[in-house]
């Protein structure tokens, strides 16, 4: 049973807040001391971080979900809660990350990048930082917010210089075992290799990194055989190789036919990484060292140079023609290396919110069942969900907080009245209401938290 995973989905949560403590200081002689609730612990997120000593994502095929911990809810005596604990999950380089419709969320191509997947919810606020001037002694909290639920998928994409391709058997894995140190698995049958193989080459001054990918054969770009699972491999190769078996006993099979089969699929994989046929390549002439391979090489070397390819003949049993192939490598390298954008310094990038952003949206919407008003926008769902509906005073701490911010004017402008449906959150996740405008929007609150009449309606 194979131990390589490269692709996997991912049901991730990050922790939910804790919810504010609605508090009261007492000691003898003073039973109102003022209030001393504490904050709510914020949830913890889930991170993704590059390690170079994971190979594969098969922890995580093994165990799809994971969960961030919980933040602790405040105490009295302005004891804030604890904030929950990060789940951090280690992860190959090259890990493409992505939404389930195939956004990409993040590329963790070096070691030492992270991502967050799922941030945890922002804790509440106790009833002792909601104290102030016109409300002495708030007799509700905030309650924590959710953390983010989400379904990402993992794609480990290999991360080499050059990428070795063929059909199965073409002795791909015995060149990189006589080029380098690396020791994959090789015998006499198809598909022997079942997980992509790297191997470091040194040729000269230059050093590069070489993956035999595992054997394609014609459909592999529409799923045949290990085609779909490991053409993603070859998208991060700056060079590819073709390593064809001049000693197949296969009938209606030679290295030309070969090359153009390979081809034709890796035209047809594309892949996320611009087109594969922009790519330098070299042509390998596999087997050389059985005498009816090399002449079947000398036959074909002409064909294949007339179409503007580089032909090298080769034998990984007999490691004839191995210096020549890597020092071919490595000029191809080199040319590709100086040709990448050069990586600067990471730059941290200031994006102000504009000057006009009142930090949320009021639509009108219509249809059969009438007239309605959606409210849009990170604060105004984020108050809403910290909210305790059955305490009358925080219902009427959410109610200022949005006039505040300019929700009820925007309801006026739109021609909303009394008795209108309004709705705070997207389609699937909304809040909804009877709007009862008994006071003007922007005036503040004459009486205490609690005591508007919008509270008993």
């Amino acid at each position: 049973m194979t131990t390589f995973v490269d692709r996997v989905v991912l049901h991730v949560a990050g922790g939910d807040g804790g919810h504010g403590c609605t508090s009261v200081y007492r000691e003898k002689f003073k039973p109102l001391g003022g209030p001393d609730g504490g904050n709510g612990g914020h949830g913890g997120d889930v991170r993704l971080v590059v390690d170079s000593n994971v190979t594969s994502l098969l922890e995580y095929h093994h165990g799809p979900h994971r969960r961030a911990g919980n933040g602790r809810p405040g105490e009295g005596s302005h004891r804030n809660g604890a904030s929950g604990a990060d789940v951090v999950l280690r992860v190959p380089p090259g890990t493409l990350v992505a939404t389930a419709g195939g956004e990409v969320l993040a590329d963790l191509v070096s070691v030492g990048m992270e991502a967050v997947i799922a941030r945890g919810g922002h804790g509440g606020l106790g009833n002792a930082a909601l104290a102030s001037p016109r409300r002495k002694a708030p007799g509700f909290s905030l309650l924590g917010e959710p953390g983010e639920s989400r379904d990402v998928v993992l794609e480990l994409k290999s991360v080499a210089d050059v990428a070795l391709v063929g059909f199965p058997s073409a002795g791909k894995s015995s060149l990189v075992a006589a080029m380098s140190a690396a020791r994959p698995k090789i015998a006499d049958y198809p598909f022997t290799t079942l997980v992509p193989n790297l191997g470091v080459v040194t040729a000269g001054d230059t050093v590069f990194t070489v993956a035999d990918v595992p054997g394609l054969i014609p459909g592999a770009s529409e799923g045949k055989g290990l085609g779909l699972e490991f053409l993603r491999h070859v998208e991060r190769c700056s060079v590819l190789v073709h390593v064809l078996d001049c000693a197949t006993l296969e009938p209606a099979r030679d290295p030309v036919s070969d090359l153009d089969a390979i081809e034709h699929e890796l035209a047809q994989y594309g892949g996320t990484s611009g087109d594969l046929a922009d790519r330098p390549r070299l042509v390998v002439l596999n087997k050389v060292d059985v005498p009816e391979a090399r002449d079947l090489a000398d036959l074909v070397t002409p064909i294949l140079e007339e179409r503007g390819l580089r032909v090298l003949e080769v034998s990984a049993v007999a490691h004839e023609g191995l210096r020549a192939l890597g020092f071919a490598m490595a000029e191809l390298v080199r040319a590709a290396r100086a040709a990448a954008p050069v990586d600067e310094a990471p730059r941290v990038v200031l994006t102000p919110t504009a000057v006009d952003d009142a930090g949320f949206t009021v639509v009108r919407e219509e249809d059969s069942e009438g007239v309605r008003y959606r409210v849009r926008g990170e604060r105004p769902l984020r108050w809403v969900r910290q909210t305790d509906f059955s305490n009358d005073e925080a219902v009427g701490y959410l109610a200022d907080r949005l006039a505040r911010l300019g929700v009820e004017d925007r309801l006026l402008e739109l021609g909303a009245v009394a008795g209108a449906t309004v709705l705070i959150g997207s389609e699937d996740d909304a809040v909804v209401f009877d709007w009862e405008p008994t006071i003007t929007a922007g005036t503040p609150l004459t009486g205490p938290r609690g005591s508007d009449d919008r509270l008993y309606s």
